[in-house]
């Protein structure tokens, strides 16, 4: 009988060595570790890595097998995702040792070239897609897709519109401007006239204008929006002017400042006495027609001061924290 070392270098050893290794059956020494960061070598983790790229390789193309039952390619299809899960731990280690980085993170695709629905996770190979409930996913997540692809082309055609859509652009020509105007003065007036109608006024009296403010009746902006009116610029370039002989004039500024102040305090207490005298005449005549209300009726309310104001919080605020410390 041959000895253990002239068994070692016949040739079917080693032909049998060879073939254990490519299966993945190498002696107890030579055994894949369960754990890639308990290897510290590279060319440990790249020799491990390709021996699950060779498993994986069989077992996806073992998983093709017609004669296989859906049993044993739901089993074999988990295999190849615990050695997909084992790969991917093995390239970390790589990674961490300064290796090439192998994780590439490309998308399945289909052949119409969308992404293949359980790509992310549990995957699924050869047969296992045509296993009963795993179709149905596909399908479902296609239909998902399709939905949605048809919604985001329905809605794409409202986004990336220009000012014109949202109407910005209307009031540029003026002739919006002009027809709202026209259509304004005509609501005026036959709002008048049926007020006239109703109150018994002789119909006969003209027809006073809208009462516009001052922005009504100062010039438009020009069409295009862009350039500030003449005024303005002549104004900013006087006052550019001005800058310059502010330091010298600063105590004449202050008298003029002050000696404003007290004509324009002067002309509101005036201004509010005249106010109040227009507003209760407007109030006597119409009185006048309304035999109902009186003049006092139809005066504006006179609306309290700042301190009374303040009393009625603070009276508010005590009674509170009455009743919160010593009740009802």
């Amino acid at each position: 009988m041959a000895r253990n070392e002239e068994k070692a270098q016949s040739m079917l050893y080693r032909f049998r060595e060879a073939q254990a290794a490519e299966l993945g059956l190498g002696t107890r020494a030579d055994r894949r570790p369960k754990m890639a960061s308990a290897c510290k070598s590279l060319r440990e983790c790249e020799r491990w890595r390709g021996e699950i790229l060779r498993e994986l390789s069989r077992k996806v193309s073992k998983i093709q097998d017609a004669g296989l039952t859906d049993y044993e390619v739901r089993d074999v299809n988990d295999e190849i995702n615990k050695l997909m899960r084992e790969k991917r731990h093995w390239e970390n280690q790589i990674i961490a040792l300064g290796g090439a980085n192998y994780r590439r993170n490309v998308a399945m695709l289909d052949d119409d070239g969308k992404e293949v629905p359980g790509t992310k996770g549990y995957k699924y190979f050869g047969r296992a897609k045509d296993l009963p409930g795993v179709r149905e996913l596909f399908q479902s997540k296609k239909k998902e897709e399709e939905e949605e692809s048809e919604a985001l082309s329905f809605y794409k055609k409202f986004t990336n519109q220009g000012p014109a859509y949202f109407g910005d652009l209307d009031e540029a020509d003026g002739k919006l401007l002009e027809y709202e105007r026209q259509a304004e003065e005509t609501e005026w007036r036959d709002e008048y006239t049926n007020v006239r109608e109703i109150l018994d006024l002789p119909l006969d009296d003209p027809i006073p204008e809208i009462p516009r403010g001052s922005s009504a009746s100062s010039s438009p902006l020009p069409p295009n929006g862009l350039s500030p009116p003449q005024h303005l610029s002549n104004t900013k370039r006087k006052a550019q002017e001005e800058d310059v002989e502010m330091d010298t004039a600063n105590s004449e500024a202050e008298k003029r400042l002050r000696k404003a102040e007290s004509d324009n305090t002067m002309k509101a207490d005036v201004s509010s006495h005249g106010g109040a005298d227009s507003i209760r005449s407007h109030a006597t005549t119409a009185a006048a027609y309304l035999g109902f209300l009186s003049p006092e009726d139809l005066m504006p309310p006179t609306l309290p001061t700042r301190e009374e104001m303040e009393g009625v919080l603070l009276a508010l605020r005590k009674q509170a924290l009455v009743e919160e410390y010593f009740g009802e």
